[in-house]
């Protein structure tokens, strides 16, 4: 069942005419399953919740989502920092929806301007609220299966124990695809396991792929070796490099005037990990970084790394990673 995950930001109002309303945790769901000659076709919309008090749902949002959606009720620094999160992500494909608060107006060139500084010039901007069919083709219309045959991985982000199944982990299927009875490798633990069975939407399946939320029954692993933000890869994929130390050079984030310095503490946040790590020297544009936990990044390195700062005020978000090598004491 091919999926497409959404990024959405936005009223809980907006997003139930879109899809139904699933899981709520610190990011609520919302699915749209449609069934056609071509089979079925399945809208997820990811909305993160606190922010802007809190950026890491934020953030988890886009290390899954290939799309985004912005509601726009209002122009406020909240606002600045999604977008220019979005365009960290390098989500370019996107519509921004403007729906101003009763006696309230949006420039709406005001919002192109944004966008472009962004880095978010492609999407589409609704001036006014969209007919909800039309946007959920448009949306489903972004559906790409071709990271099926990549090399498998799955950040999780829950694990539990149910009665007659076993341990199960939780995580959306980022690229490639799980097949029952798999031979697994947890990471960082560097544990196996086999996948005893997988769900998703509630329906038992053989196997599992890209965009899928699959819950994954596993035998033969210790329930320690779990955690928030660990991976599930195949054994012996080499599908992620473990990072103790890394040399990385950062493009600056729109809007953001703060410099990054020798000592300054940094987040990184890929795959769901939120990784804290400390500059610990600069050579120009170049920034060596040491990690208190070990940073994986995947060996083909197509996913974006959002660096942030949690005290750094209304601009949280630091930049993306444009080069990021291991380094070796």
């Amino acid at each position: 069942m091919p999926v497409l995950n959404v990024a959405f930001v936005g009223s809980e109002e907006f997003a139930k005419k879109i899809a139904k309303k699933g899981d709520v945790r610190d990011i609520e769901s919302y699915v749209y399953k449609e069934t056609g000659s071509n089979g079925v076709r399945i809208l997820s919309l990811l909305r993160p919740l606190r922010h802007p008090e809190r950026i890491r749902p934020l953030l988890s949002v886009l290390n899954v989502a290939k799309i985004g959606m912005v509601e726009i009720t209002t122009v406020d620094a909240a606002l600045g920092e999604v977008l220019v999160a979005f365009g960290a992500a390098r989500i370019t494909v996107g519509h921004a929806i403007i729906n101003p608060t009763d006696g309230n107006w949006v420039d709406p060139n005001q919002v192109k301007m944004i966008l472009s500084q962004a880095g978010l010039e492609k999407w589409q901007l609704h001036e006014t609220m969209p007919d909800e069919h039309s946007l959920r083709e448009s949306l489903l219309s972004e559906i790409d299966s071709s990271g099926e045959n990549e090399a498998l991985v799955i950040p999780i982000d829950q694990h539990f124990n149910v009665k007659g199944v076993g341990l199960v982990a939780i995580g959306y299927v980022q690229s490639g695809k799980i097949l029952k009875h798999d031979e697994v490798n947890i990471l960082p633990a560097n544990e196996k396991g086999i996948a005893r069975s997988l769900q998703v939407m509630d329906d038992d399946v053989g196997e599992s792929v890209q965009g899928d939320r699959v819950g994954v029954a596993l035998r033969n692993l210790r329930e320690e070796a779990l955690h928030r933000g660990c991976i599930l890869t195949h054994v012996d994929s080499e599908a992620m490099i473990r990072h103790d130390k890394s040399l990385i050079s950062i493009e600056k984030a729109p809007f953001q005037k703060r410099d990054l310095a020798i000592g300054s503490v940094i987040h990184a946040a890929v795959d769901l990990q939120f990784i804290v790590g400390r500059i610990v020297s600069i050579d120009g544009p170049k920034l060596t970084v040491e990690w208190e936990q070990p940073l994986w990044i995947r060996t083909k390195g197509e996913c974006p790394v959002i660096i942030a700062q949690l005290d750094a005020g209304n601009m949280r978000i630091m930049g993306s990673v444009q080069h990021i090598e291991k380094v070796v004491n």
